[in-house]
Parts: structure tokens; C-alpha cells; sequence
């Protein structure tokens, strides 16, 4: 069953039926972002720890960071970026995704806010 969670940092982390995790930035995100023209991701198998940055965007305005909650490996990157970053603002829950990743611990959401949450948290900043 698809979950999806989401961080402080306005990160979203969605379950793939195969145990991996793709990880996007929200909606919220990107417009704080504002138009985006480079997406720096990682290498495929690169290992990351809990808290370590794994993607760097860069818009007209700002450069965002974008720092793992769990350990994990990197099993894919979204190409596509390289040539179209702006699909992260166009598309960000869906082809504006940025990296699938295996996490380390099975436990890798826990601690992550559930959609509800995550609008409740949104309404408080």
C-alpha cells in the first residue's frame, strides 16, 4: 500500500510497492523555491546517512537543500531533471520527483507527518 509522509523541511517520501522510497519536495516547497533551473542529484548506490544532504536545487531566487530523514541508499535519480528541472515546479508530487532511494531501516518513516499533519503544520507557519 502506497504511504506518504512528509518532513519539516517540506520533503515528501512516498512507498513504492518494490520497499523503496522516492523522495520529492511539496508543493509549498517549490513556490518558496520559486522558478527552478538546476537540480543537482547524486549518484545511484551512493550510501547516506540520516540527515546528510542528498540534493541541491537551485531556483532564481534561492538554493534549496534537501537532506534525507533516514540512512539509505540511492537506487535511482529522476534524469529527466538534468534537462527539465523545472518539472519539480510544474509536477512536484509526481514526474518532478528527485530520487529513489532504499532506506536502511524498515522503521524510515517513523516520525514522518501523514497528510493531515502535514496541512496542520503548513497552516502553522
Amino acid at each position: 500500500m502506497t504511504m506518504i509522509r512528509y518532513t519539516t523541511d517540506h520533503e515528501w517520501l512516498r512507498t513504492e510497492d518494490d520497499g523503496t522510497l522516492t523522495v520529492g519536495i511539496t508543493d509549498y516547497a517549490q513556490e518558496q523555491l520559486g522558478d527552478i533551473v538546476y537540480v543537482e542529484l547524486p549518484e545511484v548506490g551512493r550510501e547516506i546517512s540520516a540527515g546528510e544532504l542528498l540534493v541541491v536545487i537551485e531556483s532564481v531566487k534561492a538554493v534549496g537543500e534537501i537532506k534525507i530523514p533516514c540512512a539509505a541508499t540511492v537506487r535511482a535519480i529522476n534524469e529527466t531533471l538534468a534537462d527539465q528541472p523545472e518539472l519539480v515546479n510544474s509536477d512536484a508530487a509526481g514526474s518532478g520527483w528527485l530520487v529513489r532511494i532504499e532506506p536502511a531501516d524498515g522503521d524510515a518513516l517513523a516520525g514522518l507527518m501523514d497528510d493531515k499533519a502535514y496541512q496542520d503544520y503548513l497552516a502553522s507557519l
